[in-house]
């Protein structure tokens, strides 16, 4: 596999990126509705972001929606989103087990969730073929007889053999790796980001949607093709240096972390000047809820009734009143209906 660059060549960046992430740790861990609210909307983003490399494009209204269980997934990218959201979900959770183990049913099981609506990617088992598609325009991966072997590797460095190395290095190196071998017949690039999130949840600092640099990919996918093609060359050459990939990736999430913390800020001022309009008028509270998802998105009364666990008759009502108010413009028509904020919602939040 791939080997760990000399840490001490990105030992500031790194120190840097440690304080950074501990500091947007710490303040994502406070239970506060803005907290709430901008994490949910960061597992969408990085939902949105990873598909978008595979170039599946869904809104991220309607992402959400999948990702709530509040949607039909009628067609196949609805269906892909809600598969590769059903694995992050899983990442979640197993960043928290203190007893995880890095075993080949663990990579077949995210694989396959992450895969279950797309039959060609074969999802769940190994690849047996060459590598095919796309991919082998640029790249040779390594025989299909040694992929469980190679594979087996770094999931027993990540396992066992990495304990000292910072999580966003160990998801680095996991990422470059898997995306070497392609163990799977598709969908590898997915997968590889997926495990990478795991490994830096696994630190404990951030939660995975917070640690992932999809956003950052998205952004300029020819950058992130061009860092896999200088690190790993034309065909699977291990002995080939990871640490333009690993300044890649820590460049990436410095980038990311400085953002988020300046959107937490952002969502924090935003929410206490909607609390402030709301207690002005006499409204209840909850209406900021719907605010905040048209200034993000659109609302409907799924999301506004999921989010404030009201009754569907209340949630008409309080879409009414901020649509009479002139603060929301509707379209559609029935449980079709959604609902954005107008140019003079967007004024007074801008001016505050």
């Amino acid at each position: 596999m791939f080997r760990t660059p000399l840490l001490s060549d990105f030992a500031a960046d790194l120190a840097k990126l440690d304080r950074l992430q501990r500091e947007l740790g710490e303040r994502v861990a406070l239970e506060t509705p803005w907290v709430r609210r901008f994490r949910a909307r960061a597992r969408t983003a990085a939902v949105s972001a990873s598909l978008a490399l595979d170039g599946v494009r869904v809104r991220l209204d309607a992402s959400e929606a999948l990702e709530g269980g509040r949607g039909a997934a009628g067609d196949e990218d609805q269906r892909v989103v809600a598969s590769t959201a059903l694995a992050l979900r899983h990442v979640g959770v197993l960043a928290g087990d203190p007893a995880l183990r890095w075993t080949d049913r663990l990579l077949l099981d995210l694989h396959f969730e992450a895969c279950s609506s797309e039959p060609m990617a074969r999802p769940g088992r190994w690849r047996e073929e060459a590598v095919h598609g796309s991919e082998a325009a640029s790249y040779r991966g390594p025989e299909a007889v040694r992929v469980q072997e190679l594979t087996g590797v770094v999931l027993e460095w990540l396992d066992v053999g990495s304990p000292r190395v910072p999580p966003v290095v160990r998801g680095a190196l996991a990422h470059l790796n898997l995306v070497s071998i392609q163990p799977f017949s598709g969908r590898n690039g997915r997968l590889a980001l997926i495990v990478q999130s795991l490994a830096i949840a696994q630190g404990g600092v951030l939660p995975p949607e917070l640690g992932s640099i999809e956003a950052a990919l998205a952004r300029d996918p020819r950058a992130y093709a061009e860092a896999l093609r200088e690190a790993r060359g034309e065909s699977y050459q291990t002995q080939r240096s990871a640490a333009p990939w690993l300044a890649f990736c820590v460049d990436a999430h410095l980038t990311l972390t400085r953002e988020r913390l300046d959107q937490l800020d952002e969502a924090a001022r935003r929410w206490t000047l909607l609390d402030v309009f709301m207690e002005r008028r006499g409204w209840p509270q909850r209406l900021t809820v719907a605010l905040e998802q048209s200034l993000s998105a659109t609302v409907d009364r799924a999301s506004y009734t999921a989010e404030t666990d009201v009754s569907p008759a209340t949630a008409s009502g309080d879409l009414r009143r901020l649509l009479d108010a002139g603060l929301l413009d509707s379209e559609g028509r029935g449980r079709n209906t959604r609902y954005r904020a107008t140019d003079t919602l967007r004024r007074m939040v801008r001016e505050g």
